[in-house]
């Protein structure tokens, strides 16, 4: 077990030290495969305009077990904040520090040294192991995962189960499994009204007013009760803008821009006609654009879930807690084709975040887990 903490934690720090902002890789894809191939990986680097991305496949029978995640980071934010550098990979007190320790450069070492594990003592294994990595997971996502996913697709290659290495823990490893993940739709909205000076207001026609009551019944809308799955879908106002500066001046437009965060219940179309109609009802003169950030996703009980459980019992001797809620991840371009996806991964505490850190021991016991899920899948 002392060779395998090294190997984690000496796997995490050397990826810490490649300042992979999105979407730079800074070889840090490079390093994974050095460590892959020589264990039977055919690596494949695919490359979308700005984006370093990384499909490697051992075997080719079915199932298709991938282990999916990111290498790319969020910024820093301002240096003279972290107490750490933060691309020195450090380990103090128990923790390793920099950005991207928890999300997700401690998942990725994590996942190579369990798949190491796994085949020295598995090298019959059943099934095929793959790796689906992306340096486009914290920017716009549109030359990573979805890209790679379109070629698989292409090519009628399959991925059966998915594990992504987002950090899903809350208090303690393994404590909360991300079975699936809620969809997003974002509206931008432009109400037209008339400028004019706000002494002579039946000269012109104020869009702020006119907004306020739309939003209010967007924001007061019941939109589904949720399910045994997903917390009910919210509406959220992100940003407002009207006015032209001048105190003395009725804005000629305003324009808001929202956000859904929907279940399994409802669909975007059914969102977006909503939306349309409580518009329509107020006769306003508007315009809308949309963006379908991600479709929403669930993993029921059966080989992965199961298998997951089962391992994070052994190895934590708790019983994880199976929630959707948080953000979109890269999950939901991978089930979209079929594939039990679930997210299993450190605490999320300092994710995204100065002084951005991981227990060390907790992941060398993430290495436990992932290799338990290998052999309750794969064996």
């Amino acid at each position: 077990m002392s060779n395998t903490v090294s190997d984690v934690i000496a796997l995490t720090q050397e990826l810490i030290k490649r300042a992979s902002i999105t979407p730079l890789d800074e070889g840090c894809q490079p390093m994974m495969a050095q460590r892959l191939a020589p264990l039977g990986f055919n690596i494949e680097e695919l490359f979308f305009t700005d984006t370093h991305n990384m499909w490697a496949r051992k075997g080719k029978q079915s199932p298709v077990f991938c282990f999916a995640g990111h290498t790319d980071v969020v910024p820093t934010g301002p240096i003279e904040q972290w107490h750490i550098n933060p691309f020195a990979g450090e380990l103090r007190d128990g923790y390793i520090h920099g950005r991207g320790a928890a999300d997700m450069k401690g998942s990725l070492a994590a996942m190579v040294v369990a798949t190491e594990r796994f085949i020295a003592k598995h090298p019959d294994h059943k099934g095929s192991i793959a790796f689906l990595i992306t340096s486009d997971e914290e920017g716009p996502f549109i030359n990573g995962t979805t890209k790679v996913i379109d070629v698989l697709e292409n090519r009628n290659e399959k991925i059966d189960m998915c594990i992504v290495g987002e950090p899903s823990s809350t208090h303690k490893l393994g404590d909360v499994v991300k079975n699936g993940r809620r969809g997003s739709l974002t509206g931008f909205v432009t109400i037209e009204g008339i400028q004019g000076h706000v002494a002579y207001p039946h000269l012109a026609k104020n869009p702020i007013h006119l907004a306020a009551p739309i939003i209010n019944e967007l924001s007061t809308t019941v939109w589904d009760d949720g399910n045994a799955f997903f917390p009910a879908t919210s509406f959220q106002v992100s940003n407002i803008e009207g006015g032209t500066g001048a105190g003395n001046v009725i804005p000629g437009t305003a324009k808001f821009q929202f956000n859904f965060r929907y279940s399994t219940e409802v669909t975007a179309e059914q969102l977006q006609q909503r939306v349309l109609s409580i518009l329509d009802h107020y006769g306003v003169d508007y315009q809308i654009d949309w963006i379908l950030n991600g479709l929403p996703f669930i993993t029921e009980a059966g080989p992965l879930v199961d298998a997951t459980i089962a391992a994070i019992e052994q190895v934590q001797h708790i019983t994880p807690q199976l929630l959707t809620t948080g953000g979109t991840s890269d999950g939901r371009f991978i089930a979209q084709t079929g594939a039990q996806v679930v997210e299993v991964g450190p605490c999320n505490s300092t994710i995204h975040k100065v002084n951005e850190c991981v227990n060390a021991a907790e992941l060398e016991k993430l290495v436990d887990i992932y290799e338990a899920i290998l052999v309750n899948t794969l064996t």
